[in-house]
């Protein structure tokens, strides 16, 4: 069985969230796409990559003679299991929180809030590796 990789810091979520919606990215376009929102220096992004790498959040390639990154963990999965966690500990809600309360997100597409759902209903949230 798969132990569940740790949860991402915000940090590090703002990072999963440009490689989930643009595939393997180099750090220096993470850090242009993420620095608006989170107001650090590059040394700061490439650290918090390397420390991606070690969690197993993120793998690092070369493209080109360019180091680059891709996510190595499930969105929906990430999802599931970060909403599972605050439903449990900030609200105190034994069940999973109602797949509905994602509606309006514009990180899920249609086809993957089926899927969370499923894993929100059915508590399988825990691997989630790609």
């Amino acid at each position: 069985m798969m132990r569940p990789l740790p949860a991402p810091s915000n940090a590090e979520l703002e990072l999963l969230k440009c490689l989930w919606r643009h595939g393997t990215c180099s750090a220096r376009e993470l850090h242009n796409a993420v620095s608006p929102t989170l107001e650090w220096s590059y040394s700061s992004t490439r650290k918090t990559l390397e420390r991606m790498v070690d969690k197993g959040l993120v793998a690092e390639g070369s493209e080109h003679g360019l180091n680059v990154y891709r996510a190595k963990v499930s969105k929906v999965a990430t999802v599931a299991t970060l909403s599972a966690d605050f439903a449990k500990r900030v609200l105190e809600i034994d069940g999973p929180l109602p797949a509905q309360a994602f509606a309006d997100s514009r990180l899920l597409s249609e086809s993957e809030l089926e899927q969370l759902e499923s894993l929100l209903r059915d508590g399988t949230a825990e691997g989630n590796r790609e």
